[in-house]
């Protein structure tokens, strides 16, 4: 389900569930924080994390998600890795969607398979998505293109992500890793404060309680069963608002 490789300094971590398109579920999203956590203890200077396959990340694994329990798991992944005292970067290939989009926001750099797209379509599943993706995405590509993502529910090709800034660089896994051994040369210390100050973005800041209604009745609605119901039919969703 996850693998693990070390190239020097350079941690290479894989989501290895190719069955499912490498979607999260809980038992992938602990092993997930746990790697990146033993990659610091093990003092790696720069973690990339990629996906197995065609397919970098096709996000939450629908199947069995609607809980707290795997939301909270989720968050706490995301913000290890926000937190990681070190580089992390995203290597995406094939697609990143959802909860694969919010991996790779955590991550401090992004580099992107030129074939590759983003999308959160979470407006068309009848669930949202938390402050903290809203925030981040909108900081670090600006309000215009986040609100296309995210309220359009578009599809964004890698050369738009690289222009929007999402992507800072095009390129393979391979380009990923060795820009991660050019960073593994510089100084640890000045990249450690320099990932503090980039993160004080305040992202962090609580939700609101209007905010904290809103997302637990997206996820809570009979527009999210239908949702639900409507992807395993593989049809058009009809929601109603409720």
């Amino acid at each position: 389900m996850l693998g693990v490789s070390r190239d020097g300094d350079v941690v290479t971590i894989e989501l290895r569930r190719e069955e499912r398109r490498n979607a999260l579920n809980e038992e992938l999203v602990l092993m997930l924080r746990e790697a990146v956590l033993a990659a610091v203890r093990e003092h790696a200077r720069v973690i990339v994390l990629t996906g197995d396959g065609p397919i970098f990340c096709a996000g939450a694994d629908l199947s069995g998600v609607y809980s707290d329990d795997f939301l909270h798991a989720l968050q706490d992944m995301l913000h290890t890795i926000e937190a990681a005292p070190i580089p992390v970067i995203a290597a995406i290939n094939g697609a990143a969607l959802g909860a694969g989009v919010q991996l790779a926001l955590a991550s401090d750099l992004r580099v992107v398979d030129p074939d590759a797209y983003i999308a959160i379509p979470a407006a068309k599943l009848g669930i949202s998505v938390d402050r903290w993706t809203v925030r981040r995405l909108s900081a670090i590509i600006g309000g215009g293109p986040a609100r296309t993502i995210l309220l359009g529910a578009e599809t964004v090709s890698a050369a738009d992500a690289y222009t929007f800034g999402f992507a800072n660089r095009l390129g393979t896994l391979a380009d990923a890793q060795a820009w991660a051994k050019s960073i593994a040369e510089l100084a640890p210390l000045s990249l450690r404060h320099l990932k503090l100050v980039f993160n004080d973005d305040g992202t962090r800041e609580p939700d609101t309680a209007q905010q904290r209604e809103a997302l637990q009745a997206a996820w809570t609605s009979a527009d999210a069963e239908e949702g639900r119901l409507a992807r395993q039919e593989k049809r058009t969703a009809k929601f109603v608002g409720r």
